[in-house]
């Protein structure tokens, strides 16, 4: 059976509302980046002399927050390039493969602490609480510094926001080291930092399963949440001289990017442009890939 075929393809659409990430805002989060790696440099060699394995802790969760930030910045560069005879849907799902690798690197760092954590539970070590204070002291300095830094734009982007979280995450695990410190100087007891580490573990496991879901959702080309298909079918129903809407599909290319396709049985080509817009202003639906079936050729979709 031949079909009469036609593509509506319009571009610009989001999952969720996002405002444009621009070249200042990189600049921006490649300063965040260097400034969190420098410091997480500074924590693991503070935490190894000092022997204390919350700080070391608080370096691996930074590290990751560096490295969300750095594939924050090669996505935008990289979800730049057009489309081209072999990635025809171009590059938008590099941030999410990134951000695919950075959670299990998130998670796996989360279980080292948990181990290590109890170990200092059970037998606690001795640790030196001056450095330990003085390290974190300087973390809490550059932690609220970047999340100053990375407010810039926090309001009407979304990654930008994430960071900027991230950051004030980043400044309360400081605190915590903080407080092991000091309750290695005043009143000699040492437990306490193998419960920060864990504390600081538990969070970092919790983001890493909080948004694995999200994540696998948009690699297997999940319909977004908030879309019913049901529901999108009927209202393109509704347009009058629309027989069916069947091979319904919609997808997230990534976290802002949904797709459409599907079969559309009508006999006047400009109920395209209508079903266009009606996806575009009632679903937020910016790229969609309509194939037009006569009703000659699909009879029954029409009785």
């Amino acid at each position: 059976m031949k079909h009469a075929e036609e593509h509506s393809h319009i571009h610009g659409g989001h999952c969720h509302h996002h405002g444009e990430v621009n070249e200042k805002t990189v600049t921006y989060l490649l300063i965040s980046f260097f400034i969190n790696m420098l410091l997480s440099v500074a924590e693991i060699v503070g935490g190894i002399i000092a022997g204390s394995v919350s700080l070391i802790g608080d370096a691996l969760h930074n590290t990751s927050d560096a490295f969300s930030i750095l594939i924050a910045v090669i996505a935008f560069k990289i979800g730049r390039k057009k489309a081209d005879a072999k990635y025809t849907y171009g590059f938008k799902r590099a941030e999410i493969i990134g951000g695919f690798v950075n959670l299990i690197l998130l998670f796996i760092s989360g279980c080292y602490l948990v181990v290590e954590g109890i170990g200092r539970l059970i037998t606690p070590e001795p640790i030196e609480g001056g450095i330990i204070i003085a390290v974190s002291v300087l973390a809490l300095i550059i932690d609220a510094a970047t999340a100053k830094l990375s407010h810039h734009g926090s309001e009407h982007n979304t990654n930008m926001r994430m960071v900027f979280l991230y950051n004030l995450a980043d400044a309360l695990g400081s605190v915590g080291v903080i407080v092991s410190g000091l309750f290695v100087v005043w009143f000699n007891i040492f437990w306490v930092d193998g419960l920060v580490a864990l504390l600081i573990a538990a969070y970092m496991i919790y983001q890493s399963v909080a948004a694995f879901p999200r994540v696998v959702n948009i690699l297997m080309n999940a319909a977004p949440e908030g879309l019913d298909l049901n529901e999108i079918k009927h209202r393109l129903m509704q347009i009058e001289g629309i027989c069916d809407i069947h091979h319904l599909h919609v997808w997230c290319v990534n976290e802002h990017d949904v797709s459409l396709e599907c079969h559309m049985v009508a006999d006047d080509l400009a109920l395209i442009s209508a079903a266009a817009k009606v996806l575009e202003e009632e679903f937020d639906i910016h790229h969609s890939n309509i194939q037009l079936e006569t009703s000659a050729n699909c009879k029954d979709c029409c009785l």
